[in-house]
This record gives C-alpha cells, sequence and structure tokens, in this order.
C-alpha cells in the first residue's frame, strides 16, 4: 500500500512540475510585465532598472527555480489589471467556486448513482425510459445553454429564483459561505443544477451499463440459485461491484466540475475562480492566468491521487497483483 501512494505521489508532482514549466512559460513569455507596471513616462533606462530588479535578466532555469519557490509559499505574483496579490484574489473567490463545485457534485453523485440503479433494475418501466430520454439533455446541450434555459424558466419566467449573483454572505474567518443564509442558497440552485447535469447523467448512464453487466455475472446467477433476496442481491452483491468503476469516473468528474465551473459562473455571475480567469484572459492578466493553470493542475492532481487510493482500496485485484508481483 506505502509503495503504491509514493509511487502514485512521485508520478504527481512530476505532472506538477510539468504545469508549472508551462505555467512559467506564459507568465514569464506571454506578455511584457515590466510594459505592465511602469508608467508610459517611464524611460528605457527605467524598464531596465525594474527588470533587473525582478531577476528577468538571470538564466531561463533561475527563474523557473524561483517561480517554483514562490508558488509553493503561494506567492504568484501582482495582478497587472487590478495591482493586487493574485494568491488575495484566488483565496477570496475560491469559497464561492468550492461552495459551487461541492453542491453540483453531491448532486450528481446522488441523483446520479440513485437514478442509474433504478433505470438498471426497472429496464422496462415507463419511468426509467422517461429518465433515460430526459439525460440526453445532459449529455447533448451544451452547459451554457442549460444555464440560459433555466434562467429564463425560473427566474425570468416564474420569479421563482434569482438569475445571477450569489447572495447575501456570511464571513468566517477568511471563508465566505452562502450555506447559512436564504438568498445564498436560493442563488445557489440554478447554478449547481446547470453545472451538475452533465456530470449526474454521465454519472447515472455509467452506474445503469455497470450494473446490467454485474447482473449477468456468474456469482449473481448463483446468489439467486442460494435464494438470496433481491434486495440483498441487487444492492448487497451487485451494487457494490458496480461501484468500482464509478469511483475512478466520479473523482474526475469532480475535478471537471471545478475547472469546468468558469463557464457557469460567467453565465449566472457567480463570483468565484472560473469568472477571474475569464475576466484576466480578456486583458491577458498573465499572473492570475498562470495561478489558475496551476490551481486547475494541483486540483486534477490530488483528485487522481485520492481517486487511486479509494481504487486500491475496494478493488482487491490491485492489492492480489502487486503482493504477486512483490513476490
Amino acid at each position: 500500500m506505502l509503495a503504491f501512494i509514493f509511487k502514485r505521489l512521485g508520478q504527481s508532482i512530476i505532472v506538477m512540475l510539468a504545469v508549472a514549466l508551462i505555467s512559467f512559460i506564459m507568465f514569464r513569455y506571454v506578455g511584457d510585465p515590466v510594459a505592465s507596471m511602469v508608467s508610459q513616462e517611464a524611460t528605457i533606462a527605467d524598464q531596465e532598472l525594474l527588470r533587473e530588479r525582478l531577476g528577468l535578466n538571470d538564466p531561463f532555469y533561475v527563474q523557473f527555480f524561483r517561480f517554483i519557490m514562490n508558488a509553493l509559499q503561494g506567492n504568484f505574483g501582482i495582478s497587472y489589471r487590478l495591482q493586487t496579490p493574485v494568491a488575495d484574489l484566488i483565496m477570496s473567490r475560491l469559497p464561492a467556486t468550492i461552495e459551487l463545485a461541492l453542491t453540483s457534485a453531491t448532486i450528481a453523485l446522488i441523483v446520479g448513482i440513485v437514478a442509474g440503479v433504478f433505470t438498471a433494475l426497472n429496464r422496462k418501466s415507463p419511468i426509467a425510459a422517461g429518465i433515460m430520454a430526459f439525460s440526453l439533455i445532459g449529455v447533448s446541450l451544451p452547459t451554457f445553454l442549460i444555464g440560459i434555459g433555466l434562467i429564463y424558466i425560473f427566474a425570468v419566467e416564474l420569479q421563482w429564483l434569482p438569475s445571477f449573483g450569489r447572495g447575501q454572505v456570511v464571513d468566517l474567518g477568511w471563508w465566505r459561505t452562502g450555506f447559512l443564509t436564504e438568498t445564498g442558497l436560493r442563488s445557489l440552485i440554478l447554478p449547481a443544477i446547470t453545472l451538475s447535469l452533465f456530470q449526474m447523467t454521465l454519472i447515472m448512464r455509467l452506474v445503469r451499463a455497470e450494473m446490467l453487466e454485474v447482473l449477468r455475472q456468474d456469482y449473481i446467477k448463483f446468489a439467486r440459485a442460494r435464494g438470496l433476496s433481491k434486495r440483498a442481491i441487487n444492492f448487497s452483491h451487485a451494487l457494490k461491484n458496480t461501484m468500482v468503476p464509478v469511483i475512478t469516473i466520479a473523482g474526475l468528474q469532480l475535478g471537471s466540475i471545478i475547472t469546468g465551473a468558469l463557464i457557469t459562473e460567467t453565465v449566472f455571475q457567480w463570483p468565484g475562480i472560473g469568472s477571474l480567469f475569464l475576466s484576466s484572459v480578456a486583458v491577458v492578466d498573465v499572473p492570475v492566468m498562470a495561478a489558475y493553470l496551476i490551481f486547475v493542475g494541483f486540483v486534477f492532481v490530488i483528485v487522481n491521487l485520492i481517486v487511486d487510493i479509494l481504487y486500491y482500496v475496494v478493488d482487491p485485484r490491485l492489492r492480489v497483483g502487486g503482493s504477486s508481483k512483490g513476490h
């Protein structure tokens, strides 16, 4: 187990170094930071002095090493547009993105697994057929179109829910949460559903396909022959084995929810890091763009590491295979 974890940690470090290299190249060679920081009246000598003070004349490997050390300390430079430390901008908007992503992931997992099991066990039911037909919406329609449609129905026509913003928030130290206010919860509903719909239908279809495959296995037939109840067969045996591949997909989709939130945040004017990134792209605010890229890479690396460990825990074949190789 420890050898498996250390192997995955080594791979994660290599991936993060590659992401850091891409971010550094973006930070260093996209635009001129000196031109963004000095006034129009600055002379060439002033620009060269600032360039020397920032270490921009140092060799590539020296600058890259300094960039990694600063990133490990949470120092990603100053935003060209807002003249504010990038780390402060990220931390101020991170709670909004995390709350949206966690809510969306929870909806996708619960509804996806329940609907997947139901449609697998009731294949000939009209309700199951309706669920499968409805799932095509989440798979085929783009996220921004789903968001606009929900805004039109529930915010414009019915006027049940707000169409933009995060609502009222409560400060809990450095964390600002909308979970503790009515307007915050109501503002979260539409963007959370929009962001979760694609992942929910994907998980539902995966669970259904895996459940049907497991129910055809010989050990399920043997369990039926032993006289076990349908409930015991479906939930104690079939569902348990169905969840093994679902863990991988669900974990990867959680990373996709966090990184894919930028479209949803833009549609609903949600004040998260996704909307911060898009606004930074519009004005070529390179430090913010580089920090966002590192954040995305870090999220995927951590999620993949957790998924690999969980997969190793729940699937005995990996443990047996690892042990046999060790002997």
